[in-house]
This record gives structure tokens, C-alpha cells and sequence, in this order.
């Protein structure tokens, strides 16, 4: 990839944005220190929340104001790779951005279940939009972050600077489910949207060609990620994405199989599935009868 900046460490990420390294596994950036740039591909091994300190008109759906744009949450996984698009122009960074390296967390509490903050593995598009009080709050957790790697490392220091992050990564899940709330036009919109692709999939020769729909392919064909669609489902439908998905797929089979022309197999090429015996397996866990029961039945 051209233009690739590579950030392995802490320091670094806090040297390329002259920021001095307090702590090898752990930072708050200033990015406003850093030198003005022109847009470049990132790479980051360790994770990273970004603030960007951007003012934006208020975005709207139809009539209605959808989202708060005091401030922007960006969070990135490691080993993963953003772009900047500046658009060839120079510009100043400005924000903060909070670092950490798994080594920090490795072994704790916090380290045990950090796949529960699903959102380090959303798209930069699906940003968390803060209001003014939640942006002082989440400068409020930076600073007391900061605080701890401003002072001397003793044997709590570690303790204090994990327990904080934790606690900032728990009121961004709060953040997330009131951001699903306000959005609610805008998910509504993309359930329908994904309800369209279903219905244009298994009206196409798609099935035969890709077998079933997938997550990471609905999600791919509505510009998500396969997380963020994945909480966008549960959260709206209080269903996860591949019940939906299945669910939808029963349907179509209960169609199919009023065709009495069209053998079980048949149906279930048509589908997707590779093999019968999985259709079967699964249209009975969904129905409580296999498609044989079902069609002598209706």
C-alpha cells in the first residue's frame, strides 16, 4: 500500500505527533501538537479512540436532527489500517486520541472481555456522535487517564490507568445504545434496505452462484461493517443478524415448497445450501417439521 505509515508502538505514534511517551504501553496524544500533514494510510498495532474536535451542522433525516456532532468518537482495532483524506491539502490534526497497547490489558479483568466492545471493529463512518455533556465526559476520562500517566508509576499505577479506561469503553456501549435510539430513522432505513437486498437476492441466481447470504455480505452490500450491522439488527430487531437472516430464508423455502414440481433437494440448491441435509436440519429447528412434514401438512 503506498504511502503507508506504520505505528508498532506507543512511542511510535507519540513521536511522529511530538508528544513525549510517559508510559510505553499507554497515551493521551495532544494532536493538536503535531506537525501539519497531508492525507496518508495508517496502520496501528494497538488500540486507539480517536476525538476529533469537529464542529458540524446538525445532520438531519427528512425534518428530523438525528445526531449530535459536538464531537466525534473514532475507535480502531489493532492491526488495522485507516485513510486520511485530506484531499491533497495540508491540514492541522486537532483532537486527542487515546492509545493503549493489548500488552496493557493483558491479563486483567478488562483484557478477559474486550470483545464486548464490539465498536473497535466498526468502519469510520459509523463513528460514535457525542453530545456536549458526553464529549466533557470522555475529556473528562482523558484527564484523569492523563493525571495517572503524569504521575510517578508506582504499583497502582497500572490498576488506575486500566480501571479508567475500562470505564470510559463502558459509557461508550452506553453512548452506542443511545446513538441506535437517535438514529432509529436512519436503522429503519437500512432494515429496509436489507430487507430489499434479500428480495433481490433470492430473486437473482445468487443463491446457486454465493449459497446463502451471509453476515459479512449483507453487511459488505449496505456499506457496514459486519459489527456495527450486527448491534444495528440486535438492537432494532432484539434478534442477532443471522437469526434474521435465516429467518427470511425459511421463508422463502416455505414458498418453494408449494411447488410440488420441486423436489426437497431442488429447494434447497435454490436456496444456497450445499448440502440438502443442512436445509432440512435447519428449516425443522425453525418450523418444528422438516419441509417433507410441512408440505403434507399444508
Amino acid at each position: 500500500m503506498e504511502n503507508l505509515r506504520r505505528f508498532e508502538t506507543i512511542h511510535d505514534y507519540n513521536d511522529f505527533n511530538n508528544n513525549d511517551t510517559l508510559h510505553p504501553l499507554v497515551s493521551v496524544v495532544d494532536l493538536s501538537k503535531a506537525d501539519p500533514r497531508t492525507a496518508s494510510n495508517m496502520y496501528f498495532g494497538f488500540y486507539t479512540i480517536f476525538l476529533k474536535d469537529v464542529k458540524c451542522d446538525d445532520l438531519k433525516y427528512g425534518r428530523a436532527t438525528y445526531d449530535y456532532q459536538e464531537g466525534t468518537l473514532v475507535f480502531i482495532g489493532p492491526g488495522q489500517v485507516v485513510t486520511v483524506d485530506s484531499s491533497g491539502e495540508v491540514y492541522q490534526p486537532k483532537g486527542y486520541a487515546l492509545i493503549f497497547h493489548p500488552d496493557l490489558i493483558h491479563g486483567t479483568a478488562m483484557g478477559k472481555h474486550m470483545q464486548e466492545y464490539a465498536f473497535f471493529g466498526y468502519q469510520s463512518n459509523e463513528a460514535l456522535h457525542l453530545s456536549k455533556r458526553e464529549r466533557e465526559l470522555i475529556l473528562d476520562s482523558f484527564s484523569k487517564i492523563n493525571f495517572e500517566l503524569e504521575h510517578p508509576i508506582d504499583k497502582h499505577s497500572k490498576r488506575l490507568i486500566v480501571s479508567n479506561i475500562e470505564i470510559l469503553l463502558n459509557y461508550c456501549i452506553r453512548f452506542y445504545e443511545r446513538q441506535f435510539v437517535t438514529r432509529e430513522k436512519v436503522n429503519l432505513g437500512i432494515l429496509e434496505r436489507l430487507e430489499l437486498l434479500l428480495n433481490d437476492y433470492y430473486h437473482s441466481e445468487k443463491p446457486q452462484v454465493l449459497g446463502l447470504p451471509t453476515v459479512a455480505w449483507c453487511a459488505a452490500e449496505l456499506h457496514l461493517s459486519a459489527g456495527y450491522f450486527g448491534d444495528l439488527v440486535k438492537k432494532e430487531l432484539g434478534k442477532t443478524a443471522q437469526d434474521y437472516i435465516q429467518s427470511k430464508v425459511i421463508e422463502y423455502a416455505k414458498e418453494l415448497i408449494f411447488d410440488q414440481q420441486k423436489s426437497v433437494n431442488q429447494i434447497a440448491f435454490e436456496l444456497g445450501f450445499k448440502y440438502p441435509q443442512h436445509f432440512t436440519r435447519l428449516f425443522k429447528q425453525r418450523v418444528g417439521k422438516t419441509p417433507v412434514e410441512y408440505r403434507g401438512g399444508n
